[in-house]
């Protein structure tokens, strides 16, 4: 493998291969692996406070049921089959005798569309396996309620057996007033129940632990809330992601019919929570906006993190792609974002500042920046409302940074039309978003040490590695040195998504894990942990020299693969360069011989001389055959599309470790086509374009490989190509000086299955002789769970050190040493 140099600084910057920590090696002992050489005579670019944050979306129950401390589910009842099929007003509940959900003018308010009459019992069974509570804890219950006699609460086991004394609500009149108790637990359970029993109309129906983070009300679960806390995050982006930029923009009420499946409108999640609206959350599930913008800023104030909101551009993404062509709508939510400003930020004589304080918070919250949009894959309707959004937000709050953002892929026509746009508008910042491999961490490192000094900063909002285990975690290490020693560039970062409830997931991978009454963190909360408590203020230029892997040729089988579509596929054959067959299958056997399930999902059949994938319902079916050890091929067939939502999955490269390439033409509901690369359960887009597929055309598909190079030919026209030659790094470092402490901070990504002797040369800095060593390391396949957590950071203090020394960096290891000076 050849050696690789490059030097880290503020327009250069380095990447190379893994490291490890033992103890000292005598620089004579050993030739070293790698060498790190910091650049006395040159300054590194300053690293900003916010360099590092979390993104809080409500996805895999991340809000209700995990960082919002509510303990019931479906409290307001309003619950129904928009939100998730099967859903009703009684979802999370059992009854007994007589209760009816009822919708009409007695209701508690227009926003709280639905309420409970009640004649007998409701038993709420809570998120997960039930309500959390410790023996002990006071648990705060209140409802609304009218009608005549008493309520009888109790919090019980689903046995029966009482986990606390019960409580008398003395519920008298025909007007809705709000009734209040508390229930001291009188054991611990993560199972328990909460029942009301007697006669009256009920919204509203709550139960909150005392114990929240910083004893809010209303407030967040305590554990969650630490461990976001202990990140010592420099911003909170909220609140999403695709909550914001789907479903309908319209407003919750009575003249746009209440639309249930809404984008987040910030003007929903304020005042008090009963007259808050609910959603339909985009990932599947009910929103009670119980935890909204007021919450948001509270918690980034309480954990001293600055929040960056993010407000709808009137174009949805995450599949649906449409604009909104209304313009009275889109300068009502012009409107709308120069209001939260006003909200985060105005006097207590404003009406938004007003009614801030009103909630509790009379001080300006100090917002400074306000993204605008989420992932758009339609630039010229985005580009379009960006800059109306901007210009109103620069002539009203000209300190307000506007950030835009480079669509949702880390590459394409719409990441390079958006780019250009924002250079030509100079725009603060751009938001990149990426969900990759491993291995395209590893060999991207350098992705920033290109980007113009001039042009607008990025903020890298949504990125991680497609799985949870330590080698994914060691990957974004590695990548994250990258930023660091971009920071003139890179001016926030923040893994994604930060939560997810173990029984309700909808994405993964994902930093906090939690079930009712535990959390634990995942590899990736330790490394993003580790980088964030350890930044330092300024990047030490450096350069560093080791070796580093070549590319390797795509050779493997080659497969068919259909999602939500019924396709047919035909003459298949794979060629040499000069036209001679290495395999071939026309199907006129009747028979799919030599061809293997690699997704045991659909039904494959071979009918009429062809091989057909017949449901219209199936995603990820694909089949495979004739594993190609030759460099150069051609593999081309006939796919038509008789029925479905998409097109065609073509896969080559295929891997016994789950590895391949496909080409899939008329994704994304039938709107996209591009090229993704496996790596196990995760696939990240090479290329990608708009596209659409015909049904009942037959389409001509080759795709050529001459190495690592791959070319594609619809019709016999190149449709696209690339080459997948990068070397991969996975020896990553970065040095970094904390002013404050009068420390230097060297970070060593080792991420590769043998230690690394490094000799790291300081220049002419006077240093401790001893240092703090910080060190996670384990086995790569290794990931932290509910019953158990393997990889955890072991601090030392380790001697050695001097302006020049030599340490062996462990295998599969991130280590960080701090270092005095003197």
């Amino acid at each position: 493998m050849p050696r690789n140099t490059r030097i880290a600084g503020a327009a250069a910057v380095l990447a190379s291969l893994p490291l490890a920590v033992s103890p000292p090696v005598a620089a004579q002992a050993v030739e070293p692996d790698y060498t790190i050489t910091v650049d006395s005579g040159a300054t590194g670019a300053s690293i900003p406070r916010s360099m590092y944050g979390v993104f809080f979306e409500d996805i895999n129950y991340a809000a209700d049921g995990g960082l919002y401390a509510e303990l019931v589910r479906n409290r307001s009842f309003e619950f129904n089959a928009t939100d998730a099929a099967g859903f009703t007003g009684l979802t999370g509940w059992t009854t007994s005798g007589s209760a009816t959900v009822v919708n009409d003018g007695q209701r508690l308010n227009d926003r709280n569309r639905n309420y409970l009459t009640l004649s007998g019992k409701i038993t709420n069974n809570g998120f997960n396996t039930g309500l959390a509570v410790k023996k002990s804890g006071i648990y705060d219950f209140s409802v609304w309620a009218r009608g005549n006699g008493p309520l009888t609460v109790s919090l019980h086991t689903s046995a029966g057996t009482a986990l606390a004394g019960p409580i008398t609500i003395p519920v008298a009149g025909d007007t809705w007033t709000k009734y209040t108790g508390s229930l001291k637990a009188t054991a611990t359970s993560d199972a328990a129940r909460l029942s009301v029993e007697g006669t009256a109309s009920l919204d509203e129906v709550s139960v909150f632990p005392r114990d929240t983070y910083k004893g809010r009300a209303n407030g967040l679960r305590k554990d969650l809330a630490q461990k976001i806390a202990d990140l010592e995050p420099g911003f909170v982006r909220f609140p999403g992601g695709c909550l914001v930029n789907t479903g309908s923009m319209y407003a919750y009420d009575a003249a746009n019919n209440y639309p249930r499946a809404r984008s987040y409108q910030w003007k929903d999640t304020v005042g008090p929570v009963e007259t808050r609206a609910t959603n339909k959350n985009f990932w599947g599930y009910n929103q009670s906006y119980g935890l909204g913008y007021y919450e948001y800023f509270q918690f980034s104030e309480d954990i001293g993190a600055a929040p960056l909101p993010v407000v709808p551009a009137l174009v949805t993404g995450c599949g649906q792609n449409r604009a909104t062509v209304d313009e009275a709508l889109l300068q009502r939510h012009i409107q709308d974002t120069l209001d939260l400003i006003e909200f985060a930020n105005g006097a207590t004589t404003t009406t938004w500042g007003k009614l801030r304080a009103d909630m509790g918070h009379p001080e300006p919250f100090g917002l400074k920046a306000v993204a605008v949009g989420n992932e758009e894959n339609l630039p010229e309707e985005y580009w379009a409302n960006f800059v109306k959004f901007r210009a109103a937000i620069n002539q009203k709050y000209p300190d307000i940074s506007v950030i835009s953002n480079s669509g949702p892929d880390d590459t394409g026509a719409t990441f390079d039309n958006l780019w250009a746009k924002n250079r030509a508008a100079n725009t603060d910042m751009v938001d990149e978003h990426y969900y990759n491999s491993p291995s395209w961490f590893l060999q991207n490192n350098a992705r920033y040490d290109t980007y113009d000094r001039n042009g607008p900063k990025v903020f890298l909002g949504e990125y991680a590695s497609l799985d949870n285990k330590l080698y994914n975690s060691l990957a974004e290490a590695a990548y994250m040195t990258g930023l660091e020693r971009n920071a003139d560039v890179v001016k926030m970062a923040s893994y994604a998504p930060l939560l997810a409830n173990i029984d309700n997931v909808q994405w993964k991978p994902d930093m906090i894990w939690f079930d009712n009454d535990e959390s634990w963190g995942s590899t990736s909360y330790q490394v993003q942990k580790l980088f964030m408590n350890n930044v330092g203020d300024r990047v030490v230029p450096t350069k560093v020299t080791g070796e580093v892997v070549q590319p390797k040729p795509i050779t493997g089988a080659v497969g068919l693969s259909t999602w939500r579509t019924a396709a047919v596929y035909d003459d298949v054959q794979v060629t040499r360069p000069d036209g001679s067959v290495i395999f071939a299958d026309d199907f006129n056997d009747g028979d799919a011989d030599g061809w293997t399930a690699v997704q045991p999902r659909g039904t494959w059949t071979v009918t009429n001389g062809a091989y057909a994938q017949t449901t219209t319902n199936t995603e990820d079916t694909m089949v495979k055959a004739a594993t190609i050890t030759e460099t150069d091929y051609d593999y081309s067939l006939k796919a038509t599309k008789t029925a479905g939502d998409e097109g065609f999955l073509v896969a080559f490269g295929i891997q016994e470790t789950g590895q391949f390439y496909w080409w899939n033409l008329g994704g994304w509901n039938n709107t996209q086509g591009a090229v993704e690369k496996g790596i196990t359960s995760a696939k990240e887009q090479i290329l990608t374009k708009a596209n659409t597929v015909t049904t009942g055309r037959t389409y001509d598909l080759k795709v050529q490989v001459r190495g690592t190079k791959v070319t594609l030919f619809l019709d016999g026209v190149e449709w696209g190509s690339f080459d997948d030659d990068k070397v991969s790094e996975p020896f990553a470092q970065v040095v970094t000086e904390d002013t404050e402490a009068g420390e230097l901070i060297v970070k060593v990504v080792n991420a590769q299955d043998t230690p690394a002797v490094t000799k790291i040369d300081l220049g002419d800095r006077k240093v401790s002789r001893t240092a703090k060593q910080t060190v996670i390391t384990g086995d790569p396949g290794e990931q932290n769970t509910r019953s158990a957590e393997p990889i955890l950071p072991v601090t030392s203090t380790v001697s050695g050190i001097a302006s020049t020394f030599t340490r062996e960096f462990p295998a599969d290891s991130v280590t960080f040493l701090r270092i005095k000076t003197r």
